[in-house]
């Protein structure tokens, strides 16, 4: 029985109570601390989290809260003055202790057995399958190379025994090939030959160079971790089927602990303090996604809030501390664990709130010490749009898949180097497109360095411009040895992926493999530990010892420290340009199947329906609006693209369904009576005007489903009521457009910035077209709605703003101490003016943007429609 001091009155008495009764019960007593916090100035944010879980107010929390401050961890001699008169309860809580040695070295994990054949082991299953899969990808003549690597990889799966790992992927590949389900593997297992030959990944890593002990090192001993994307929308299929084979009592899903950011730790802490909604909403919006210090007094007092104000400067300090904080667990996004024997006698399983799966209490970086190996199953959305584009082309009798698209297709890398990359895969971003023009991508290893380059490690190691400047012809390119030339010489002597830094330490400096991958897992956490350091010394000294300058084996270690912790992998960058490459192919060679794929798979990547939609007119693709008669629920070909009710706001998949099940009709009155359909989903099918194939425009038609009964009448069940005809002041052409982008989120008619531009030229503001023929340091001032705001970490507070206007994009450069000054309106407007100076550098044009006015008003005075928002990574 635990006696617990709260230092409450009768505490004594209560106490004495409580032993007595152990006592004539014969139950021992123990003396416990109920401790919900460590320290006395922790208690304001114990009793904010307490108010967070319970869904309340710090006023209306009452006996909810904890009085006394008793929850704190005392130290022991407190305790135990506290407890003096029961001494027997200190003594069983230090035996309790004592007895607790229980260590996780004792879990007995086991993998389960994968066998196909009776009487054969995994390892020799997984052989058979390697050297057939060979055959298969290099037409039965494995160059001598594969085959050397192949059996250095066997041989090394045999001695760690993964075999049986390896079969478990392949089955769930194979699963989901049969089923027309499209998936690739990712990651560093496309460093493996095995997998290649398999089928799991798609890159050839011996032609591409790939070290291998980036995937599995004998020194490291940690379990392999084959990341495999599928289709996202067919994922769960893959799932469940993983669940079934296996069996519930031995497959689970890895948990994972959701921590606090600033926006979010700002609305919980608030809510709690109870501030007033608009106040937190405000607030939240000033602090970037992935801030360390939330939102600040400075902020609050730019948005016209009192810093000085006692709740609201606790309500900041205790977000701040909140943030990195668990918020609560949840399920890893598809990371498996499989055991031999029975899962739930290693950890306990609980059903996740997802019906049909099941979670562990562990979240992967528990498995991971553990030596757990998981089975990642992923998806990617990405892949979900290719399956639909794939789909709609074998409907027009071309069939393709990731394997057979037609390779190193001119036309595609011409459009690539156009920046022409809205909505492809990974080479969409503002960076990324700015990024394209100069390194002008003509074959697939391009692809892979544009993907790997602009990312935070190589901006962050200053890699990105010397690569440039030597790719343009600008700066030699020189190799101090053929050692250093052999691992850079596709990257011009310039380290971009992690594997160059193994190979690098292994060639250069004379590191073993696995001392190599010991220096990779140091740099991709020396921010927190500072384990890089013990490389330095050895990597520079070795550099020296093998003839190099120490100034050159010290920029070159600068340089791998630089971006180590986010560089990409080389076989993670050449499995995403895969990707990108066959996107860019769709986008290219038949526009109107991506862009109607690339709808029917929102919401993903950086752009709106109206961004897709304006992009596929101007590539030549005739679209046709929502209707009532012809749209089904996702958008079609027909032959022209022809947008899906999903777009329409308020409209549900099951009332779409039965719209499309009670055609043809011939009125607004019959699809009712026919449907079924409420009159909310009737509604926003007339502010769509999907009811113009009737002759009924959004107002007409509006008027009419004002005048239909509440229920049928059944006498009248056959016909319509008669009303007088009335007529109705038609919109205006400023209204309609922004009546078109509320309902569906964009417009066919025209671009809502358009209707603006009589007065936006009166005040001297260009379109934003006229940016790309600007001369460079010209003074400019342009408009647009926001279309994206990024602010990435390795950009050192710069701000970076894409306008849109019906001529095209702008896209803005803001230094960080414009965006302080102009924060909280850079941060809400959605229709922006921005002046400032141009700056071109060959194709590639920004505007170095130094004022700005919030034009947001303006739009909003042509009509009731909300604006669309813009898409933030800040």
């Amino acid at each position: 029985l635990a006696l617990t001091p709260s230092r409450r009155p009768g505490e004594a008495v209560r106490l004495e109570r409580l032993a007595r009764a152990a006592a004539a019960a014969a139950i021992p007593i123990a003396a416990t601390g109920d401790v919900r916090y460590h320290a006395p100035d922790r208690r304001i944010l114990a009793d904010v989290l307490t108010c967070i879980r319970e869904h309340c107010t710090i006023e209306t929390a009452g006996a909810r809260l904890e009085p006394g401050g008793m929850h704190l961890l005392r130290a022991p001699a407190e305790t135990a003055r506290l407890l003096a008169r029961h001494p027997d309860a200190l003594a069983r809580t230090e035996a309790i202790a004592a007895a607790c040695r229980f260590s996780l070295d004792e879990l007995a994990y086991q993998y389960p057995d994968e066998t196909e054949s009776p009487g054969e082991t995994p390892q020799a299953t997984l052989e058979r399958l390697t050297w057939a899969g060979a055959a298969r990808r290099y037409d039965a003549a494995i160059p001598p190379e594969v085959a050397a690597q192949l059996r250095h990889e066997l041989a090394l799966i045999a001695r760690l025994d993964y075999a049986p790992y390896f079969l478990t992927v392949n089955s769930i590949v194979r699963f989901a090939r049969a089923r027309g389900i499209l998936c690739q593997g990712r990651g560093s297992a496309a460093n493996s030959a095995v997998c290649y030959v398999l089928g799991i990944t798609s890159i050839d890593p011996v032609r591409s160079g790939l070290l291998f002990e980036r995937f599995i090192s004998a020194a490291r001993c940690e379990p392999p971790d084959i990341d495999v994307d599928f289709d996202h929308e067919r994922r769960e299929e893959v799932i469940q089927w993983v669940l079934d084979s296996y069996g519930r009592d031995r497959a689970a899903l890895a948990a994972t602990v959701i921590r606090y950011r600033a926006r979010g730790a700002i609305r919980d802490v608030g809510k709690a303090l109870g501030l007033p909604e608009d106040v937190t909403a405000a607030l939240a919006r000033q602090a970037s996604i992935w801030s360390e210090d939330g939102a600040t007094p400075d902020q609050a007092g730019a948005i016209g809030l009192d810093p000085a104000d006692r709740r609201l400067a606790l309500a900041l300090d205790l977000a701040r501390q909140l943030i990195g904080f668990p918020r609560h667990r949840s399920q890893h996004p598809g990371g498996f664990v499989l055991t031999r024997d029975r899962l739930d006698a290693l950890v306990p399983i609980e059903p996740a709130a997802m019906a049909d799966r099941q979670v562990i209490e562990w979240d992967k970086d528990d498995i991971a010490q553990l030596r757990f190996m998981k089975v990642d199953i992923l998806g990617l959305g990405m892949l979900g749009c290719l399956t639909r584009a794939f789909d709609l082309l074998r409907a027009r009798g071309t069939a393709l898949d990731l394997a057979t698209i037609p390779p190193e297709d001119p036309a595609t890398y011409a459009m690539i180097r156009r920046a022409d990359t809205l909505g492809v895969f990974q080479i969409e971003s503002r960076a990324q497109m700015a990024m394209l023009p100069r390194l002008a991508p003509r074959r697939f290893y391009d692809l892979v360095i544009e993907v790997a380059l602009v990312r935070p490690g190589p901006i962050q190691g200053d890699m990105v411009h010397p690569y440039l400047r030597r790719r343009e012809g600008r700066e030699t390119v020189s190799y101090p040895t053929k050692e250093r030339e052999q691992v850079l010489g596709k990257t011009l002597g310039v380290p971009l992926f992690q594997e160059q830094a193994m190979q690098v330490a292994v060639t250069c400096a004379g590191f073993a493999a696995e001392e190599a991958d010991a220096l990779r897992r140091a740099m991709a956490t020396f921010k927190f530990t500072g384990g890089v350091s013990h490389f330095r010394d050895k990597l520079i000294a070795g550099m020296v010892a093998r003839g190099y300058a120490r100034d050159f084996a010290e920029r070159t270690f600068s340089q791998i420290e630089g971006f180590g912790s986010y560089g990409f992998p080389e076989s993670h960058a050449a499995s995403f340009a895969l990707i990108a490459y066959a996107s860019s192919w769709l986008k290219c060679h038949h526009p109107d199947v991506f862009a109607c794929a690339l709808l029917n798979a929102q919401p993903m990547g950086f752009y709106a329906p109206a961004q897709i939609v304006a992009d596929a007119r101007a590539h030549g693709v005739t679209v046709r609006g929502v209707d009532a008669l012809r749209s089904a629920w996702d958008c079609t070909l027909e032959p022209e693209l022809r947008l899906g009710l999903r777009l329409v706001k308020g409209l549900a998949e099951a009332e779409a369904t039965r719209l499309i099940a009670a055609r043809p009709f011939a009125s607004i009155g019959e699809l009712g009576r026919r449907s079924g359909l409420s009159a909310a989903a009737l509604r926003a099918l007339a502010e769509a005007d999907a009811f113009a194939c009737l002759g009924r425009d959004r107002r007409a038609a509006l008027w009419d489903i004002a005048g239909l009964p509440a229920a049928p009448l059944p006498l009248f069940a056959a016909a319509e009521a008669t009303e007088p005809a009335v007529t109705l002041a038609p919109l205006s052409a400023a209204a309609a457009v922004l009546e078109d982008y509320r309902a569906t989120g964009l417009s066919l008619r025209a671009h809502p910035v358009s209707v603006l531009r009589a007065g936006l030229t009166a005040r001297r503001i260009l379109p934003c077209a006229a940016l790309a023929r600007a001369r460079d340091g010209l003074a400019a001032e342009v408009a647009g709605l926001v279309l994206v705001r990024q602010r990435p970490g390795s950009a050192r507070g710069v701000l970076f703003v894409t306008l849109e206007d019906e001529t095209g994009v702008a896209n803005l450069i803001v230094w960080p101490d414009r965006f302080a000054r102009d924060r909280p309106l850079l941060l809400t407007a959605a229709l922006l003016a921005a002046r400032g100076r141009v700056q071109r550098e060959g194709r590639v044009v920004h505007l170095i943007a130094d004022g700005f006015r919030d034009l947001t008003a303006d739009l909003r005075a042509l009509g009731r429609a909300s604006v669309p928002p813009a898409r933030d990574f800040r």
